[in-house]
């Protein structure tokens, strides 16, 4: 009879989750299918005509020096714009703990580039950044500051910082959220035991609260790492991969070669290792972040 009742719950629960399972198939895995047999050959994206080059597109790859210029970008960006986003999203989600009305606004406050087009958030920060006239520079010169000659993304060495503020913005406040739930999650009966052994501020801080979030930093980082690998809108808005490709990203490369170029295979083949890379380094991230060092020790 348990047997039977168990057989039944199991295919009530498969009947439940089939037409998700069937949608996520078809738009999701075999599309992904396609890229890897379409990164084998070469097309122009505009005829069913296609030639079969084997691996010579991931060859070209090796040899484009765009392309690691590109990667290198998104890696300084998941480095630089990660640590900033992690740091800072602890630090004001502590500041957020309280309840009153004005931490509730702030609340707001930062969450509200979350609920706004990526296009909008790329508006603005093209204006802030305006030479001469923008908000930064007119700042700058109240202070006596002159600006960058060439503007905040016209300059080789300030564009890609520049881009990391405006995704820094954009980003910190589902970060802020993500750790004010984490933050919310440790018992307090914890906080008052160490309060009682004489931990307070940094120390407290240090020994209890930064290692009862491990599950949440590792969700924090792959987040990071997802929206820097899929970064393609702000950076295009804001400088279409220029001055000079230091800002190039993997997917405004990608957009380039297929749409400007023609070239769908060698595009296609860069979306196959751009998916590679996010696999590898999320499992890389996975496999740090597998168990909390502090719960080990216990």
């Amino acid at each position: 009879m348990q047997f039977r009742v168990k057989r039944r719950s199991q295919a009530f629960a498969l009947l439940y989750v089939a037409p998700a399972t069937l949608i996520y198939a078809v738009f999701v895995v075999w599309p992904l299918l396609q890229s890897f047999v379409l990164s084998f050959f070469r097309f122009r994206g505009v005829s069913s005509q296609r030639t079969f080059v084997g691996f010579d597109n991931f060859r070209q790859l090796w040899s484009d020096a765009a392309f690691w210029q590109s990667l290198r970008n998104s890696f300084w960006l998941f480095v630089i714009a990660g640590s900033v986003l992690l740091s800072a999203g602890v630090a004001l989600a502590h500041v957020m703990q309280g309840k009153g009305r004005l931490t509730t606004a702030i609340r707001g406050i930062y969450l509200f580039p979350q609920v706004v087009s990526m296009v909008v958030v790329a508006t603005l920060w093209m204006f802030l950044y305006k030479p001469n006239d923008g908000l930064v520079d007119s700042g700058l010169r109240a202070v006596g500051v002159k600006g960058p000659a060439l503007g905040w993304l016209g300059d080789p060495a300030l564009a890609l910082p520049a881009v990391a503020v405006a995704f820094i913005w954009y980003a910190l406040g589902f970060y802020v959220m993500l750790f004010s739930a984490g933050l919310k999650q440790i018992p307090d009966e914890l906080n008052e035991a160490a309060e009682l052994d004489g931990a307070i501020g940094w120390s407290k801080f240090w020994r209890l609260t930064w290692p009862m979030l491990w599950s949440v930093k590792r969700v924090a980082v792959v987040y990071i790492l997802t929206n820097v690998i899929n970064i393609f809108a702000l950076v295009f808005l804001l400088t279409q991969g220029g001055p000079d490709r230091r800002t190039e990203v993997m997917l405004t490369y990608l957009y380039e070669q297929a749409f400007r170029n023609s070239q769908f295979g060698y595009a296609t083949a860069m979306a196959v290792v751009n998916f590679l890379v996010a696999m590898a380094v999320s499992g890389l991230v996975l496999w740090w972040f597998r168990r909390n060092p502090e719960v080990s020790r216990a």
